[in-house]
């Protein structure tokens, strides 16, 4: 399967449906004009369509291995690190003071995206190096950011962030991992993470990993857990790769999917780390890294799913099965009324989804542009919804593209099935969907929805000035704001939180149908009646955007029907 970027549909949403001309007109990223911005995506593209594409199977056939201590990758897998390092795209939005681009995070978002496509598995290593970085630059003291960062942003280091143990997965103040003060600055870091994405490689210099560990007077839960910095190699005095540190990979995780991206069991043993921040602050930290990381797994969900449809696309146009009187037809199954519905759900659902997390990217880079609270609130609101929505597409695509392909979906040899593998996990961390939905109705609406609401007066604001061709699109799209409103309403009236969380889910997805809808009716307005986008945009308003009515009657149904069963009753007939 030869993946092709989209390098053209990227352009569209920056120029005509997320506002990225307020960015270019900032100070800060005023270089980033829309000439620059279509060259880098271009050869990002192409990078993503020589080097990477052709690493997809090679990681599902030959998985990462442990051998004998030392992780052994995909074949192929150091070429195309060698391709992303060497190009800049590890960095793209990182400090230019330490060789970074300083590019808006917008671009970072699409460029990910494109490498998320080509091959998941490798493109969660500079995911997580790029989480790393932001946590550093907001972070860590100048001597780590000298030290680390040249390496990080260049490539020849890796980053990793080490949360999880058996005991402590989403409740992460139960973790046991301590830390002790060595006395010198440095500190020594005992204890077991789990599930650690690029734990290890054979391809870069260092790894180094960021682990939230607590000191002997910090209180328990989260309040006391503090973040420190460990390398696989410490640092000689010179900045480079030094003697081996006191840690080790246990074991590699057997996965249902990312077969090319070793998922490790790290031990710690009196490990020398630094700490990043201050003592017993170390989740602010770390959630700088988890928030960006968000945005970036939303985006791993949006390529899966790109991916799954030029897949499923490709298999469509050339697979022969029935005969179907239709105008224009070209005697294959892409003529049956069913399969065209699969196929164009898969690409209006991805367009949704990509011009989301795009708007979201283009908060996040305005708040940072401008320090306007407006536009951090914006961004903050909008981040579990991307992550989430960006996912919850890969996931549903990636399966109809199993369904596209009907009996051979089933089969590993056709492709199909890896997409769905592959992108499973991505609902489930940083930060489960559920904890995507319940962050919304909760701390999102701490300020009485007042984000929530001037997100609705926005796009309300958009819907009216829409140009009178438009208005039997635009008038659906502006009831459902209006139900919007009314949800939001109920949600802060609640004084139960468990009411909320019980239509937290619910709640998050029908707002991320509804900013679908709206998003694909500025696209519609911008090109015409009867081009592609618009047609597109058509079926998703009256096809797939009045889910939103069932998901609100869901989300406003309190948490009493849930909690009236006892355990014992769900284990009845």
């Amino acid at each position: 399967m030869v993946y092709r970027a989209c390098t053209e549909d990227f352009e569209y949403i920056l120029k005509h449906v997320v506002n990225y001309d307020l960015v270019s007109a900032t100070d800060k990223f005023s270089e980033a004009s829309n000439e620059t911005v279509s060259a880098i995506l271009g050869e990002a593209g192409r990078m993503c369509e020589e080097k990477l594409s052709p690493l997809q199977r090679l990681g599902d056939l030959n998985p990462a291995k442990l051998q004998n201590g030392v992780v052994r990758t995909s074949p192929g897998f150091d070429d195309g690190y060698k391709a992303i390092a060497e190009g800049g795209w590890v960095s793209t939005s990182a400090d230019p003071q330490y060789g970074g681009m300083g590019l808006p995070l917008t671009i970072t978002t699409a460029v990910n995206e494109m490498m998320a496509s080509a091959c998941l598995s490798l493109q969660l290593n500079p995911l997580m190096t790029q989480g790393q970085i932001e946590a550093l630059e907001n972070h860590a003291s100048k001597m780590i950011k000298d030290i680390y960062l040249p390496k990080l942003i260049s490539g020849d280091w890796c980053g990793t962030m080490n949360l999880t143990e058996p005991q402590a997965g989403s409740d992460v103040g139960a973790l046991s991992s301590k830390a002790t003060n060595n006395g010198d600055g440095s500190f020594a870091i005992t204890g077991q993470k789990i599930y650690i994405s690029w734990g290890d490689n054979d391809f870069s210099e260092n790894v180094c990993h960021l682990v939230l560990a607590r000191l002997p007077e910090g209180k328990p839960g989260t309040k006391g857990i503090s973040l420190f910095i460990v390398p696989k190699f410490i640092p000689d005095q010179f900045g480079n790769a030094g003697v081996a540190n006191r840690l080790k990979v246990v074991s590699l995780e057997h996965k249902l999917g990312l077969h090319g991206s070793p998922t490790a069991v790290m031990q710690y043993e009196g490990a020398t780390g630094w700490l990043i921040g201050e003592p017993h602050d170390g989740m602010r930290a770390m959630f700088t890294m988890m928030n960006n990381a968000r945005l970036g797994v939303g985006g791993q969900g949006i390529g899966a799913a790109e991916g799954a449809y030029q897949h499923a696309l490709a298999y469509a146009k050339t697979r022969k099965q029935g005969a179907v009187s239709v105008a224009k037809g070209i005697g294959t199954i892409l003529d049956h009324a069913d399969v065209r519905r699969m196929l164009v759900t898969m690409k209006a659902d991805i367009f949704a989804a990509r011009s989301l997390a795009l708007a979201t990217a283009v908060s996040i880079d305005l708040s940072n542009a401008s320090n306007d609270e407006s536009w951090k609130s914006r961004a903050a609101f909008l981040t579990p919804i991307a992550k989430s929505f960006g996912t919850e597409t890969g996931c549903r695509v990636a399966e109809l593209g199993v369904q596209v392909h009907g009996g051979m979906g089933f089969i590993e040899e056709s492709g199909a099935a890896q997409y769905y593998r592959d992108v499973r996990v991505t609902a489930i961390y940083e930060g489960t969907n559920g904890i995507q939905a319940m962050d919304l109705v909760g701390r999102k609406l701490m300020d009485g929805g007042q984000a929530a609401y001037s997100l609705i007066e926005e796009m309300q604001a958009t819907i009216k000035n829409c140009p009178a061709d438009f208005s039997l699109m635009a008038e659906p799209v502006h009831l459902a704001s209006e139900a919007l409103r009314e949800a939001i309403s109920w949600m802060c009236e609640q004084k139960n939180i468990n009411d909320r969380f019980a239509g937290a889910v619910p709640f998050l997805n029908a707002f991320a149908r509804v900013l679908g809808g709206y998003f694909h009716l500025k696209s519609a307005s911008q090109e015409g009646r009867t081009g592609v986008r618009t047609k597109l945009a058509r079926f998703y308003i009256f096809n797939l955007m009045p889910e939103y009515i069932g998901l609100l009657s869901q989300a406003k149904q309190g948490c009493e029907g849930l909690y009236s069963f006892s355990a014992d009753e769900l284990l009845e007939a």
